[in-house]
């Protein structure tokens, strides 16, 4: 068995695995009388130090927060967040599916890549919340592509992103974007870019330098 073979096999039962999970979870919420949600989430949260751009930083900066499974679980978690219009810069938030880190490096997220909203700093709260409630509800089209979403809080301006796990299918890449754009009713005049990771790894940026544009 060549090496290529023995990790997908690998893969797969990771991932049978985590469904047969998932389902257990599921009917655990269901008898408790709670509404289960389809993939559990993790709230992450990064002060970012100004001028400092290693990863390693980033990584020791990052933190998990809170976790649910389920919407009243989502609820108690998002009331106690604070408004983007509170939060320093620089800051990231992100909400991310369980056993996803929001890390270029993660192996579901590797081989994968972004699409960037920026936004005036008025109207981003009521974006991010928009798209939060997209992902958990599952409402966004080819979400088992999606990773997660990120809030980052600048100086003059707030970023959205939406991390996808596969940079390379373009037909997915482009609906995605036109997804995000129509569930998000973005105005005419907002630009989407795109930036895969492995971009992001060679010049240490987020943000600068996307690809593409649309």
């Amino acid at each position: 068995m060549d090496a290529s073979t023995e990790k997908n096999i690998i893969t797969q039962s990771l991932t049978d695995y985590d469904a047969s999970e998932d389902r257990e979870r599921q009917s655990r919420d269901l008898k408790a009388g709670l509404h289960p949600l389809k993939n559990k989430f993790v709230f992450w949260y990064t002060r970012r130090t100004p001028g400092v751009r290693s990863q390693t930083s980033y990584e020791d900066n990052m933190k998990q927060i809170m976790d649910f499974s389920t919407v009243e679980g989502f609820w108690v978690c998002y009331c106690h967040l604070a408004r983007p219009s509170s939060l320093p810069s620089p800051t990231d938030l992100h909400l991310f599916k369980q056993g996803i880190r929001p890390l270029w490096e993660d192996s579901a997220n590797c081989n994968g890549g972004k699409w960037i909203i920026r936004f005036k700093k008025a109207v981003s709260g009521r974006f991010w919340e928009d798209l939060v409630l997209a992902l958990v509800g599952d409402q966004l089209d080819y979400s088992d592509n999606i990773c997660g979403v990120v809030l980052s809080i600048r100086f003059n301006e707030d970023i959205l992103s939406v991390w996808n796990r596969n940079a390379s299918d373009n037909q997915v890449v482009m609906a995605l974007r036109d997804n995000i754009k129509r569930h998000l009713k973005l105005p005419h005049g907002y630009v989407m870019e795109y930036k895969p990771h492995d971009a992001s790894l060679r010049d240490n940026s987020s943000y600068r330098n996307t690809w593409l544009r649309g």
